[in-house]
């Protein structure tokens, strides 16, 4: 007899199976091939995701794991100039998952040491060694994430940062696209040694389907921000994955915004490891149409005394599906936890659609952590109170809706930062406007 365990098991490996067959490693140095060969063996073992996995049960895996990418056509952006250009920023480009050194900065940066991973890769001995696979492969317990680690067996480019002091300006990683029908992997590592500060951006499409790693270990006392925007490609699917372990009175905060896309799954492992941390998660989403998106945030409290807090806000429209899962798990040392979680989505007509699965899972008995998960219509006494003075509807529900928005922005540390994204956030409600 067959159990549905075992079932699904054998379904997710020949799945495995199927796209890994016309896959052979990507040949480099002892340290990345012998990560590269255990993320193979760990996925072969588990498989990939179908749709009837727990945690994949409201977005359908398959155009993530095909073997071969769907096209997605070329969205034009002539209309707004390029996001983060008035910032001072040392600028690392990719165009469809390639890296450009016409395009970029040179990669030398006080207080930071840059190198790409297709050269360190290279190297029988390399920093990135202890780090590269190894915070992917922690944070596949309890909940698998078999893309991930697909990454990190066939990535072959991406950037290894190493953080030693207080970073002169930000990094940012610009992801262009040529080609209808690019497969980008994408694969980075962020070190922060004790007491360093960083900065790093991330824009634009990538690919017609983009798989990206970003694993970041944030040492005793250092500080990373982490500010991203998925480019508007109507038609891009994206498996983003973010893996942050942090350290003692370490900080770590992340937003994304996204804006469109046929499909994004954006999933957040964070393990807070040393007493006093900070670790915030935040996120935009603004979707119309053939549109679904998928927040999927896990944290884990494992010192005492550390704050969380997910705050996740969703816009949509016309059809489009939006999706929030997140975890707080507070294990038995961690007393004197803050946490906090918040999804709420605004669905602009009766079509659109709002899922969500918060979870609490707690071991200590001195916490203080809540969540809440709210859908609805703008609120018609808001709009009514901003009509009786004047403001015509299509601007009163402008203001009504950025408003809703204004709590994940506020997680921005950078007002300059969160001003722009603020602007473009404006931009698209604007041309979305009824």
């Amino acid at each position: 007899m067959v159990f549905p365990r075992q079932k699904l098991l054998a379904q997710k490996r020949d799945a495995a199976e199927a796209r890994l067959a016309p896959l052979s490693l990507p040949q480099g140095g002892k340290w990345i091939t012998a990560a590269r060969e255990n993320a193979r063996a760990r996925l072969s073992a588990m498989g990939l995701p179908v749709k009837r996995d727990e945690y994949w049960k409201y977005t359908d895996p398959a155009t993530l794991t095909a073997a071969e990418a769907p096209e997605a056509a070329l969205f034009q952006t002539a209309d707004e100039a390029p996001l983060f250009d008035a910032q001072d920023r040392l600028k690392i480009v990719f165009v469809d998952g390639v890296f450009d050194a016409a395009a970029s900065d040179d990669l030398a940066l006080e207080g930071v040491e840059i190198a790409l991973l297709s050269e360190a890769a290279q190297s029988d001995l390399h920093w990135a060694r202890d780090l590269y696979g190894a915070l992917e492969a922690d944070g596949q317990k309890p909940v698998e994430r078999p893309l991930a680690t697909f990454n990190t067996a066939h990535a072959t480019e991406g950037v290894l940062i190493r953080a030693t002091g207080k970073a002169a300006r930000p990094i940012s990683l610009v992801y262009r696209r040529r080609d209808a029908g690019a497969d980008a992997v994408l694969h980075h590592v962020v070190k922060l040694e004790p007491g360093a500060e960083l900065t790093v951006l991330e824009d634009g499409p990538a690919a017609a389907r983009f798989n990206q790693v970003m694993e970041a270990d944030v040492a005793d006392g250092a500080t990373l921000h982490h500010v991203r925007a998925q480019g508007r490609d109507h038609e891009r699917r994206t498996a983003a994955h973010l893996f942050a372990r942090l350290g003692e009175g370490s900080v770590f905060k992340s937003f994304t915004l996204t804006a469109n896309g046929a499909m994004v799954r954006n999933e957040a492992v964070i393990r807070l490891n040393g007493k006093g941390g900070v670790a915030h998660i935040a996120g935009t989403t603004v979707g119309d149409g053939a549109f679904h998106h998928d927040d999927t945030v896990f944290i884990t409290h494992a010192a005492p005394g550390c704050e969380s807090r997910q705050v996740f806000k969703k816009v949509l429209r016309h059809g489009a599906v939006g999706v929030f899962q997140g975890k707080i798990l507070v294990e038995q040392p961690a007393q004197l936890t803050d946490g906090y979680q918040i999804s709420q989505a605004l669905l602009l007509d009766e079509n659109a659609q709002f899922l969500a699965k918060p979870e609490l899972e707690i071991y200590a008995d001195d916490v203080k952590c809540s969540h809440g998960s709210t859908s609805g219509e703008i609120d018609p006494t808001s709009l009514f109170y901003l009509r009786a003075r004047g403001i015509p509807d299509a601007e009163a529900k402008l203001l009504l809706v950025l408003a809703f928005l204004a709590e994940a922005l506020d997680e921005i540390e950078d007002p300059s930062l969160a001003e722009d994204l603020r602007e473009r956030i404006e931009n698209w409600l604007r041309r979305h406007a009824d």
